[in-house]
């Protein structure tokens, strides 16, 4: 009898899925989503459609005695016309908690984008494959396995070589984030190394990342998908998609954000809420968007085209968001004593910025998003940060 046929084949359900807002039965097998269906349908362009369907800190949980795993899945892959296709999604396996194992899966959707200032694409469909994993430690033990960040995957078919069942809850408090690319996780190589992961392991915490490449945009069904959401600690870091994509003017700005804390607190009123503005950037820190991609070195890089003379109008750049945003909090924190303010230079600022560039101008590197998390877990999860343990609930 060959080791394939000795394989156990476990129907997957929503129990063994976690960091997501809901599941969709497709006909392949489960997507996992970030965004609820009342919200997907709200949303007004491709971008955030992509952005939240991929998995970016959904995981699979269980509890097993298998060294012996198997995860088919559907990916679907993003390419850009012109360039050369990124490497395959990365599967990070942990056991109890630690990095054991890694796969990738060959083949899937592929979803070509032809135009990169409107995202514009066309879709292929490519056949599900399979991320194996050998050689796992003997014993009872959790396993974690992490979803590519950046592809948008269907899990299929999970088959061990001993018994699964979905992982209990660990009690841990749940730590609900919501970000842009860098919180999605733009230019980190793997699932489990994005920087709100890597927050999230360091603060003892079970976290669901609502961080949407692009799409941070103070939008109101985010708000209202976050205060449907259970939460013990709810984060917030917005401000470098409004200005790139030179979304709103000053006038607006803050209004939204106000809603969007409004909203939070209709069903958040005492979670420890903080507010996190934008990590150094030097293409944005004094200069508007819109933001563009840039070729002129051979590799994509991105340049802002505003206009910084038009910021006396009202257009938005990241000092400027960073005094609303500190300033919004100090008002309200008034009346809400579990509100808190983080500046994004306590994250990244100009010391890590010599030490670890932004690679495109933008995206932090590996390393970056490693100093980002660290940089996190330091101020936010200690002793008398906003979300130490003894917060109040």
């Amino acid at each position: 009898m060959s080791t394939e046929q000795k394989l156990i084949t476990t129907p997957l359900t929503a129990d063994f899925l976690r960091g997501h807002l809901e599941v969709e039965e497709t006909a392949h097998g489960l997507l996992p989503h970030r965004l609820p269906a009342w919200a997907r349908r709200q949303i007004p362009d491709d971008r955030l459609a992509v952005a939240e369907a991929q998995p970016s800190g959904v995981r699979l949980a269980f509890r097993t005695r298998a060294t012996s795993i198997q995860l088919d899945t559907l990916p679907t892959k993003r390419v850009y016309l012109g360039f050369p296709p990124p490497p395959d999604g990365v599967y990070d396996l942990l056991v109890d908690g630690r990095l054991t194992a890694q796969a990738t899966v060959k083949g899937g959707n592929l979803r070509t984008i032809t135009d990169m200032q409107t995202q514009t694409a066309e879709f292929t469909e490519g056949p599900a494959g399979t991320a194996h994993f050998t050689g796992l430690p003997a014993g009872e033990k959790a396993i974690e396995i992490w979803l590519p960040h950046a592809e948008i995957t269907e899990v299929i078919a999970l088959r061990t070589d001993a018994s699964v069942e979905p992982a209990p809850d660990n009690g841990r408090r749940v730590w609900m984030h919501h970000g842009s690319s860098i919180s999605h996780g733009s230019n980190a190589v793997f699932p489990s190394t994005i920087w709100p992961a890597l927050a999230a392991s360091a603060g003892g915490v079970d976290l669901i990342n609502l961080g949407f490449g692009g799409s941070a945009l103070v939008d109101p069904f985010t708000a209202r998908a976050m205060r449907d959401t259970f939460a013990d600690l709810i984060s917030v870091k917005i401000g470098i998609n409004v200005v790139n994509t030179d979304a709103m003017r000053l006038r607006a700005f803050a209004p939204a954000v106000h809603g969007f804390l409004d909203t939070i607190r209709e069903g958040h009123p005492t979670t420890p809420l903080l507010v996190v503005s934008p990590v150094l950037c030097p293409t944005h820190e004094n200069t508007p968007g819109p933001l563009m991609p840039d070729f002129e070195s051979g590799t994509l890089r991105f340049k802002a085209t505003g206009d910084p003379a038009e910021t006396a109008a009202g257009r938005l750049t990241l000092t400027i968001i960073r005094d609303v945003l500190a300033d919004i909090v100090k008002e309200r924190a008034a009346d809400d004593p579990n509100l808190h303010y983080l500046n994004g230079f306590d994250l990244y600022g100009e010391s890590d910025h010599a030490e670890f560039p932004l690679p495109d101008g933008l995206h932090p590197s590996p390393e970056g998003h490693r100093r980002i998390g660290e940089n996190f877990a330091k101020r936010v999860f200690a002793d008398n940060g906003p979300f130490t343990t003894t917060s109040p609930a």
